[in-house]
């Protein structure tokens, strides 16, 4: 059996991740998603959303990526809310049947109020 191998990120709150006001937290929040956005429209990003009702809190966000580890780690260490402490960059290696998994290409919200527009 043949296999895809894909680049996984998975974004972690920090169990000391700095306290900001509401304000710096929103134009983190565009800032990060500005960010990703960027990452999707080089087609570096395949996939990437949040977690929602997770059993884990900390957990905060998936990205599915078809760059090499090492690339993707330097990526995200450049995400402004893990430079800014808001968190954590994990990476890992995902393998999947061959073919198993398409990724077709969306658009990605740049800011909050991008985002709310879809609902």
């Amino acid at each position: 059996m043949r296999f895809d191998q894909h680049t996984v990120v998975l974004l972690v709150r920090p169990a000391d991740a700095p306290e900001l006001p509401q304000d710096a937290l929103d134009r983190l929040q565009d800032a990060h998603l500005a960010h990703q956005a960027g990452l999707v429209e080089q087609g570096l990003v395949l996939a990437a959303g949040p977690f929602v009702d997770t059993d884990d809190e900390s957990l905060r966000g998936f990205v599915v990526l078809s760059v090499h580890r090492d690339m993707a780690r330097e990526l995200y260490h450049n995400d402004p809310a893990v430079r800014a402490g808001r968190l954590e960059v994990r990476v890992m290696s995902w393998m999947v049947p061959e073919g198993n998994v398409r990724f077709e290409d969306v658009a990605m919200p740049r800011s909050m109020l991008e985002a709310a527009a879809g609902d």
